[in-house]
């Protein structure tokens, strides 16, 4: 938690230190009263005293409390203050941590986790943040100081406040034993309520269809009856705490009037009014001290999750990407278009097998190469090692000469356009999704937009909407059917006019007559591009300059449609088991 505070702005500390200071002041404002208090007790039993005697006293007890109530009203505004303003940037600085993660470090933690991070922890952060100013300082500064004020009043008295807070501590300790250990447990299982709740949602459509429904019900009520247990048996201890303390502080307040009788009694009668005055200021005092003791008691209870809040939230922070960015590009040679891959291999950890071996290939500019073999043989994760998604683990990747990670991240983003196998889209509207982030024609003029969008056979249903380009897009795109989705992605990639586009089978929501006149507009308008193609289907591919099949991720076959189709038995079986013998042979 200490490593995350030391990310507090000078502001920040300064509010804190001001805050801590007008604690000590509201401490010394609240042990103030029971002065004037002894003094109002000792007017009122000495003979002739009369009401405006008591106004003066009276009138500095009103003035001190309620000034107290009025710093404590500055301290918890500067509490508020901090806590929002830390975690508001703390919250900035997660997800700019997370947005330069690659997929391994995103695995690591997985999504719900990392969600709850960012809001979950950080509100835990941000309530031991509020509390602490106004509780934590408060608490054991009061306790101490108040302690120091009666100890030398009474021994009888200071004994009944010590056997009082014996009790106290002992009961502490025992809550504390039952509690501390189940709130470290507490966002572990928020994780995975948040996990399943996503799962659930996100594929409501296959569990609808299978009648799962109990099914997913039953997953959740036991993630949530876990959570709803936990989060019972520490609140039913914490309620019990306030009665605890009711008895301990109305035990102590009775033992100390029961003691200062016994004293009165047997005293002289010049001291009677004395012991009645320290009687009253004690039991003020001794309550100051059981209430500096419950203050503290609260922390123990907020703090344990809080910790683990801070631990996992500093896990992310800590965690820098496996895929850095050099600060500067370095010059290419002039080259525009061009992709070589010298002996790559990937594994995803170190232990576990290579998904890509030893591939080799070079894609000149403005070519079409193509990447077909059977399911799980390593064809998305070969083209997810150019956008740097990855990196391989062996040999090397070229884009214009230059090795992938000798670029930013934000120049070669410039020069690839993605489109991922699973067409995302964003909420917003049609506009808002093709002229996203940077390229290197940003900003995009709406003849551009245009222009892609007919080049991506969606211009026609984009214009066919009423507020055409400017036509709302719900989250995830779900608006739009999953063709549409496939050819708003497409549109998107080719408005940026990079020099390489990498399809990762982004044809599979298409029919074959869009598929073929895309295809061919394609080859017409993007011969400068260089196209790297994932497919499944021999008919998106028979056009390629340059075939790779592969299985398990090797190169087992490499050259043009009907090189492959005469020689490599691993093509001709995919190719056969598609297409007629006739059709293949009529396929360009």
């Amino acid at each position: 938690m200490f490593t995350l505070f030391k990310r507090m702005k000078a502001t920040e500390v300064f509010m804190v230190i001001l805050s801590i200071v007008l604690v000590t002041t509201t401490v010394w404002l609240d042990l103030k009263s029971p002065e004037y208090m002894s003094e109002i007790t000792t007017l009122l039993q000495t003979p002739g005293t009369v009401v405006g005697d008591l106004k003066e006293p009276g009138l500095k007890m009103l003035g001190i409390s309620f000034l107290s109530f009025m710093v404590t009203v500055v301290i918890g505004f500067l509490g508020a203050r901090i806590a929002a303003s830390f975690t508001t940037r703390l919250r900035g600085d997660i997800y700019d941590t997370v947005m330069d993660y690659s997929q391994t470090e995103i695995k690591k933690f997985s999504i719900p986790s990392l969600l709850t991070r960012t809001t979950n922890d950080l509100t835990q952060l941000q309530l031991v943040i509020t509390m602490g100013l106004q509780v934590i300082i408060k608490g054991p500064i009061m306790a101490i100081w108040a302690a120091t004020k009666i100890a030398d009043k009474s021994q009888e008295w200071l004994f009944a406040t010590m056997v009082a807070l014996a009790v106290l501590l002992v009961m502490l300790v025992v809550f504390l034993f039952l509690a501390f250990p189940k709130q470290r447990l507490i966002q572990g299982m928020v994780d995975k309520l948040n996990s399943i709740t996503r799962e659930s949602l996100s594929g409501i459509r296959v569990v609808r269809a299978y009648n799962a429904e109990d099914y997913q019900d039953g997953k959740f009520e036991a993630a949530n009856n876990d959570v709803t247990r936990l989060n019972l048996f520490v609140n039913r201890i914490m309620a019990l705490m306030n009665p605890v303390m009711t008895v301990i502080s109305s035990g102590l307040t009775l033992a100390i009037y029961l003691i200062g009788a016994h004293l009165i009694d047997a005293a002289a009668i010049e001291k009677k009014v004395g012991l009645m005055s320290d009687m009253v200021v004690f039991s003020s005092y001794a309550m100051q001290v059981v209430m500096g003791f419950m203050m503290m008691t609260i922390v123990f209870f907020i703090l344990p999750r809080a910790l683990v809040s801070a631990n996992r939230i500093k896990e992310v922070l800590a965690l820098e990407t496996s895929i850095p960015s050099p600060a500067q590009s370095k010059a290419d040679e002039g080259k525009k278009g061009e992709v070589e891959f010298h002996n790559v291999s990937f594994r995803y950890t170190k232990k576990s097998r290579a998904v890509i071996e030893h591939v080799s290939f070079k894609a000149e500019a403005g070519q079409t190469v193509a990447f077909i073999g059977s399911t799980g043989s390593g064809k998305s994760t070969l083209v997810n090692l150019i956008p740097r998604f990855y990196d391989a683990t062996e040999g090397w990747i070229k884009v214009d000469g230059v090795k992938v990670q000798d670029y930013t991240h934000e120049d070669l983003n410039k020069k690839v356009g993605y489109i991922p196998q699973k067409a995302v889209l964003f909420s917003g509207t049609i506009r808002s999704n093709l002229d996203m982030g940077e390229s290197a024609v940003s900003p995009l003029t709406e003849d551009a937009l245009l222009e892609a969008l007919d080049l991506a056979q969606a211009k026609d249903f984009v214009l066919d909407k009423e507020k055409g380009l400017d036509e709302p897009v719900a989250q995830g795109g779900s608006n739009f059917s999953g063709g549409q989705k496939q050819r708003l992605a497409i549109a998107r990639a080719l408005a940026r006019k990079p020099e390489i586009l990498i399809f990762d089978d982004s044809f599979s929501a298409l029919d074959y007559k869009t598929d073929k006149t895309l295809r061919k507009r394609l080859a017409e308008d993007t011969a400068d591009m260089t196209k790297l193609i994932v497919a499944q289907r021999i008919s998106t591919i028979v056009d390629a300059d340059q075939i790779i099949v592969l299985d398990e991720g090797r190169v087992v076959g490499q050259g043009t449609h009907q090189e492959l189709l005469a020689t490599n038995a691993v093509y001709q079986e995919i190719a056969y088991s598609q297409l007629s013998k006739e059709e293949l042979e009529h396929a360009n």
